[in-house]
């Protein structure tokens, strides 16, 4: 790892650069221009926003399982020939999947960035903070991103289609998406943060929207990450990790067993990058791939992030003091003054 690197640092700027593409890209290249290149992105950027660059692959599938396959269905014709155009969709996600692997989470996604940047506004403001969750509660939650895909992407969408439910569920996600409101937000227009009356589920949808965007801002100023570790783009991620070419790996040694700095230092509280003392693959589940476990890793090439079989970052002694001394600098200073 380059001494004189903050990845960190270099990642917030990769972050930002992204959330200004994925909300106001339009501008360079038009309107969903990109779409025609990647059919949407694996990463929460909104169809709402009016100036998007392109939108996350989210929509189009809830709209396939719904107008397509849930319809097939319902009138007995061919699911195969119903199922073409989500596996289409799903195809162009797993071609850009293939290339970034789950950094799209830790590296591009805006909502992800957003509630990063809540997270240092809250450290500035010298709030008490929650450094990792209980193990428990972790573990209680974990399943929920694995509902939200299962349920809204998929489960309500092909119900509506099929006239089980009411159309209104058509898409419930998106419905309740906090990238919804943030982005849309973000380019002046605060249309889509609204209680929606014209009917009772999206009455019902329109609540749980405007209370997750406010839950979301609310924890994100005291703990890491709350809305990435229930989003269902986590979990489809998680689905197809095994075919990415970005990596993370660990080549434990004893001294890994009382040192859990890597653990600490996730922002997604993922115990097992530090407990797991026999499998090198250590690309978990909730994993977003931001490098932070590898930054804060004392000993030499323990943890490295590899594409393919290269290593890109690797834990290093020399980086990690400068870094722990950075981290500590920054720590100390908050908008009241010093701690």
């Amino acid at each position: 790892m380059p001494n004189h690197i903050n990845i960190s640092v270099l990642r917030k700027l990769v972050q930002l650069a992204a959330f200004l593409f994925l909300v106001y890209g339009s501008v360079i290249v038009g309107f969903y221009s990109v779409d025609k290149i990647s059919n949407a992105l694996p990463a929460l950027s909104c169809a709402y926003d009016t100036k998007t660059a392109d939108y996350c692959t989210l929509i189009p599938l809830q709209h396939r399982m719904d107008h397509d396959l849930g319809r097939a269905i319902l009138a007995g014709t061919s699911i195969l020939t119903a199922l073409m155009p989500g596996l289409v969709i799903l195809s162009t996600f797993l071609i850009m999947f293939v290339v970034l692997n789950k950094a799209f989470c830790g590296w591009i996604c805006p909502l992800g960035f957003f509630q990063e940047i809540l997270t240092l506004i809250g450290q500035k403001l010298g709030l008490r903070r929650i450094e990792s969750l209980p193990e428990k509660l972790v573990q209680r939650i974990r399943p929920f991103k694995w509902l939200m895909l299962t349920v809204l992407i998929f489960g309500l969408p092909i119900l509506a289609g099929m006239g089980v439910v009411s159309n209104e569920l058509g898409s419930p996600f998106c419905r309740i998406c906090p990238s919804r409101i943030l982005t849309s937000m973000a380019t002046g227009d605060a249309t889509q943060m609204y209680i929606d009356t014209s009917s009772t589920a999206y009455f019902i949808l329109s609540l749980i929207a405007n209370l997750l965007f406010g839950l979301m801002i609310a924890w994100g100023l005291f703990f890491r990450q709350p809305f990435c570790r229930i989003c269902p783009m986590l979990a489809l991620h998680a689905v197809f990790k095994k075919i990415g070419l970005v990596r993370l790996v660990k080549n434990a040694k004893p001294r890994c067993e009382k040192c859990g700095l890597c653990a600490k230092a996730c922002p997604m509280d993922i115990k097992e990058i530090h407990t797991d003392m026999v499998h090198k693959d250590v690309l978990f589940s909730d994993c977003t791939l931001c490098g932070r476990c590898v930054e804060f890793c004392p000993d030499k090439d323990v943890l490295q992030m590899k594409y393919a079989f290269m290593p890109i970052i690797s834990a290093d002694p020399q980086y990690f003091k400068r870094r722990k001394k950075s981290q500590t600098q920054w720590e100390k200073k908050n908008l009241l003054g010093k701690k």
